[in-house]
C-alpha cells in the first residue's frame, strides 16, 4: 500500500512527483536488503528452536510471511524499474534490445548467486571445517550466507547510489499535437521529439 501511494498514486502523478526510474531502483535494493535480514534472523531463529526442542516440533510456515512480502515489495520495484530503464533510457535505435538486456541482467544475476553459494561455502568448510550448505538443512548455517548477501546487497547499494547520482537521463519531450489544414478536413499527427542519448 505505501509503495502504490507514493509510487502510482495518481495524485503524485498529476503533480509531477512520482519517483524517478533510479529511485525506484534503489528503493527496491533497500527493500532487498531488509529481506535478506529478516531471512538471517528467522533462520537462525530456527536453528536455535530445532536446538531447543531437539528437532522434535517444526516453527510455523508463518515465520516466511514478512521475508516473502518484503522481497515482493522489492521486485514490484526493482524489476518494474529496470524494465523501464531498459525501455526509455536505452537509444531510440536499440529499444528493441530493451527487453533482451533486462532479461540479460536477470539471469547473470543467477550465475553470480551460484557462484556465489558456492565459493561461500567452500570458504566456510576450509575455515570451519563444516559448509554452510548441508544435507541436513538443520546442520545448515543459511543465516550466515543470508548476512553474506545482505552485506553484498549493502555495499552494491552504495556503489548504486554513486553511479546513480551522476546518471543523466535521456530526455523525452512530450508528444505535441500538430494540426494541418487541408481543406475541409483537419488531420492531426503527433510528434515525440526524442534528444539524443548521451
Amino acid at each position: 500500500m505505501l509503495v502504490y501511494f507514493f509510487a502510482w498514486n495518481p495524485k503524485f502523478l498529476k503533480a509531477g512527483s512520482r519517483i524517478s526510474i533510479l529511485q525506484s531502483i534503489g528503493t527496491g535494493m533497500v527493500f532487498s536488503l531488509i529481506t535478506m535480514i529478516i531471512a538471517a534472523i528467522v533462520e537462525k531463529k530456527r536453528l536455535d528452536y530445532t536446538k531447543q526442542h531437539h528437532m522434535t516440533m517444526a516453527m510455523s510456515v508463518v515465520w516466511l510471511a514478512p521475508q516473502f512480502i518484503v522481497i515482493g515489495i522489492a521486485d514490484s520495484l526493482t524489476l518494474v524499474g529496470l524494465q523501464e530503464y531498459f525501455y526509455d533510457q536505452v537509444p531510440d535505435s536499440m529499444r528493441s534490445l530493451g527487453i533482451a538486456f533486462y532479461l540479460s541482467v536477470i539471469g547473470a544475476a543467477s550465475f553470480v548467486n551460484n557462484i556465489l553459494m558456492t565459493v561461500s561455502d567452500h570458504l566456510a568448510e576450509k575455515i570451519s571445517g563444516k559448509g554452510w550448505f548441508r544435507k541436513d538443512l538443520n546442520s545448515s548455517h543459511l543465516d550466515r550466507f543470508y548476512w553474506t548477501l545482505a552485506a553484498s546487497t549493502a555495499i552494491n547499494r552504495c556503489f548504486f547510489v554513486i553511479v546513480a547520482r551522476r546518471y543523466t537521463y535521456k530526455n523525452v519531450q512530450p508528444s505535441l499535437a500538430v494540426v494541418v489544414d487541408g481543406g475541409d478536413d483537419v488531420e492531426t499527427a503527433s510528434v515525440t521529439h526524442t534528444s539524443k542519448y548521451t
